[in-house]
């Protein structure tokens, strides 16, 4: 299912429905997130705005920080959670998604987290939704992941204001296979990021317009030259596999960032990673625990971005 086909996510009045992208999202509506989600940090005190709401986390892929997140999110909102793990699930015995969602739909669960392997898998199933439940994409394939995309932004934002316009953000690695990827450069073209660089073995570079309005390369020192912000990808060990990657040495060699590199970029630069994090093959141990370092500050903003997704779908 493609992002056209997809079921709307805002309703007449402009209010979400459905988070499945951040593509074609209102510049309005993703502030308007990001600014509920400053909120949740700024009042640290749990509420009870979703209390007696039951929100199911429906994950068909393992997850540590997004499904945990969520969860915490919900908890702290008051939600009544269930959680739902496919290897123990009746998708063993071959029942589909779509009737895993069904039945537990009509558990009177009214919010949805889902994560699962298949492009447009969360719109399908916001598809079939009753009137009144919403579903929130966790990670679809290679085509999005919302809520990473905002929690990145927030942190960015806090790390360097509002103002995107003069901001230089470079991100690295492999971007053909990534969601995070997807919904980071969307999220930055929206806030009019001023410059979006994109590094990386051509392998692992996406075709199509994926990388519209931004600058592409495959030498990292210069990708990296005066940059604001330094987003580094996971390598999917699979790809080596594939043949895309000929082995992880050399893939360091190439694409990793290490404290002499990270010093070609501004000296207020910032680094991000969305985990999990493969030490010493796209990042190093002194650059992802060092100073410049926000990857635990993205975890902790995870929390409060899914708050205040989960409370603008269902609050």
């Amino acid at each position: 299912m493609s992002v056209s086909d997809s079921p709307a996510q805002l309703d007449s009045a402009g209010r979400l429905r459905h988070l499945l992208t951040l593509d074609g999202l209102p510049r309005s509506t993703l502030v308007d997130l990001l600014d509920r989600a400053q909120a949740c940090l700024d009042d640290d005190a749990p509420n009870a705005r979703l209390a007696g709401t039951a929100i199911c986390t429906l994950f068909f892929e393992p997850s540590t920080r997004t499904r945990l997140s969520f969860q915490r999110a919900a908890q702290r909102l008051g939600a009544d959670v269930l959680g739902f793990d496919a290897s123990t699930s009746s998708t063993t015995k071959g029942e589909t998604a779509l009737d895993t969602f069904r039945n537990i739909e009509a558990m009177g669960v009214r919010g949805f987290v889902v994560r699962h392997s298949a492009d447009g898998a969360v719109a399908a199933l916001a598809a079939a939704a009753a009137p009144g439940v919403a579903l929130l994409n966790a990670g679809d394939g290679r085509s999005a992941h919302p809520t990473q995309g905002l929690l990145d932004m927030l942190t960015l934002r806090q790390a360097k204001g509002a103002d995107f316009s003069g901001l230089r953000v470079a991100i690295v690695g492999d971007v053909r296979h990534s969601r995070v990827a997807r919904s980071d450069l969307q999220a930055l073209r929206t806030l009019g990021a001023g410059e979006i660089r994109v590094c990386g073995p051509a392998a692992l570079l996406p075709d199509g317009d994926v990388l519209a309005g931004c600058t592409v390369g495959h030498d990292l020192d210069a990708a990296l030259e005066g940059v604001d912000a330094v987003m580094m990808l996971r390598l999917q060990r699979e790809r080596m596999d594939e043949g895309l990657v000929a082995s992880l040495d050399d893939y360091h060699r190439d694409y990793g960032l290490d404290a002499r590199r990270l010093r070609r970029a501004a000296p207020d630069a910032v680094v991000l990673h969305p985990g999990p994090m493969n030490r010493g093959v796209e990042i190093t141990d002194e650059v992802a625990d060092g100073p410049q370092s926000l990857i635990l500050r993205q975890v902790r903003n995870g929390v409060a971005v899914r708050m205040a997704v989960l409370d603008a779908l269902l609050g």
